[in-house]
């Protein structure tokens, strides 16, 4: 007798967990213990859904790394009982959150697909339920060769595609196609039939031990380098108290001034120990120190070079490596690697 997949839905908040009151227009939150009778579509589906739901349910901006801590706690409760999760949770920092869990999470052997919506779920015209139905089916989806899951990491289900959580970042805050993955191609395409890319996905051998990283170190920023950028505002930044890592969004393939001001102050905080990652500004593409003469100086001091990963994913990914309290002269080395299929 075959298995009934196990899944847990996880709400932590956002527009996918609202509900129009049609008397009042107002939006209040969805019952999740009530989801069958809301959403009958979802007993076609041949698994078993349970719902948690965070105590008092988050804005999505509101986001931090103590909810991510939140999130892979109820996870790793539940990992052993349950076959696959689905993650509810605002699409503003999706990718950042979803970026997030996919670096806490090491040798991940179980699909978590992240989802939410546009819309909130008893709107008219609501891209919530096609985005919820689907993010469980995948969360079910098993080999039917291997009898093991179709995803076996951390992807991000929206509007008819699956991507690697960690490759993407939100382009839209109007349309249902909110999400892109520049770098990545989908894991899976939903149409009349569900297709999964399975020489995209990630292959998990068993013989790693699952861990779960809950030590995430926020003391990092974002320098977003613009045309006219003055030394002030680059000092003033780099001199934060306390600040351990910054991601430096620079222009296409890894470009920055070449001003010695400017290149005096990068010295000056890598020899302070503060890590710093350079990423392109491009939506695609990727970063190629010494490219071009504009990139040489910052290749030679040190700069980690962020390759084609994404801001929301280098942000994650800074804060978990500094949680691990990484040696210094390993850390360059460690960044540059992909972890989770983060970059190629």
């Amino acid at each position: 007798m075959t298995k009934i997949p196990e899944i847990l839905l996880i709400y932590t908040g956002g527009t996918i967990g609202m509900i129009k009151d049609y008397d009042t227009n107002a939006l209040k939150a969805f019952d999740f213990n009530h989801l069958y009778d809301k959403i009958p579509e979802l007993n076609q589906l041949k698994c078993n859904i349970e719902s948690i739901s965070f105590e008092r349910p988050i804005d999505s901006s509101n986001m931090n790394t103590n909810y991510w801590v939140d999130i892979v706690e109820i996870i790793q409760q539940n990992y052993d009982s349950k076959d696959g999760f689905v993650v509810l949770t605002g699409s503003d920092t999706m990718s950042y959150t979803s970026s997030a869990i996919s670096f806490m999470i090491e040798n991940l052997a179980k699909p978590i697909i992240f989802t939410g919506s546009q819309l909130p779920i008893g709107d008219l015209r609501t891209d919530a339920k096609e985005n919820l139905i689907t993010a469980v089916q995948i969360a079910a989806s098993i080999d039917e060769k291997t009898k093991e899951s179709n995803i076996k990491e951390v992807g991000l289900y929206f509007e008819y595609k699956l991507y690697r959580a960690n490759r993407t970042t939100k382009i839209n805050a109007e349309q249902f196609e909110a999400f892109t993955s520049p770098n990545y191609p989908p894991l899976a395409e939903s149409g009349v039939h569900l297709k999964f890319n399975k020489s995209l996905t990630q292959h998990i051998s068993g013989d790693g031990k699952l861990t779960f990283r809950k030590k995430l170190e926020d003391a990092i920023v974002i320098l977003k380098l613009f045309p006219g950028i003055t030394k002030t505002t680059v000092e003033s930044i780099l001199n934060i108290p306390n600040i351990k890592g910054v991601i430096l969004e620079t222009y296409g393939s890894g470009n920055a001034p070449t001003e010695k001001w400017f290149i005096d102050l990068l010295k000056a905080a890598l020899n302070k120990g503060i890590h710093i990652v350079d990423v392109t500004q491009c939506v695609g593409g990727s970063v190629i120190l010494g490219h071009y003469e504009t990139s040489i100086q910052l290749e030679k001091i040190g700069l980690i070079s962020g390759n084609d990963i994404t801001t929301e994913s280098a942000v994650a990914k800074l804060m978990y490596l500094l949680g691990e309290k990484i040696p210094k002269e390993n850390f360059k080395t460690i960044f540059e690697t992909s972890l989770r299929g983060e970059m190629n």
